[in-house]
């Protein structure tokens, strides 16, 4: 196993049939919102990194069959305060989205460490809370993905 991180990440908008999105609070920014993210790992597939993430961060556990893969990614430069955390030379990474639908509003269990809270919003306010631009697109095209799954 690397001491680093892969530059290949997964982004989860957990939300509710009327479309209520869940954030987390970061621990290490206090008033940086975002879904549940994380880091691949190892010979790991993605939609198994998003169940891994959602459990750890959440204490959500789904099924991969509840999980809807949007086939889109997203890449960005990482923050330099972060970029420590990659291999030297590493400046990008390359998110992959996904969004699992729960029937009502879930209480979540935080991962010690890393989230300070949580709360579930209107998507369009979600988006607005959200730190991060990807995260903040995703949660905005909630509505017409639905749409085109028949959800």
């Amino acid at each position: 196993m690397s001491e680093y991180k892969r530059p290949v990440s997964v982004l989860v908008v957990v939300h509710t049939p009327d479309l209520q999105v869940l954030l987390l609070e970061r621990a290490t920014h206090p008033g940086y919102w975002q879904s549940v993210t994380g880091s691949q790992e190892e010979g790991e597939g993605l939609a198994d990194t998003a169940l891994r993430e959602l459990a750890e961060e959440t204490g959500i556990k789904a099924l991969n069959l509840d999980l809807r893969d949007w086939q889109l990614s997203n890449r960005y430069e990482i923050f330099s305060e972060w970029r420590h955390r990659y291999a030297p030379g590493v400046r990008y990474n390359t998110e992959h989205v996904f969004s699992l639908q729960v029937a009502t509003a879930l209480p979540a269990v935080l991962a010690e460490g890393e989230h300070l809270g949580y709360c579930w919003l209107p998507w369009r306010s979600a988006a607005a809370k959200c730190f991060s631009w990807s995260n903040r697109d995703a949660i905005l095209m909630l509505p017409e993905r639905l749409a085109l799954s028949g959800c």
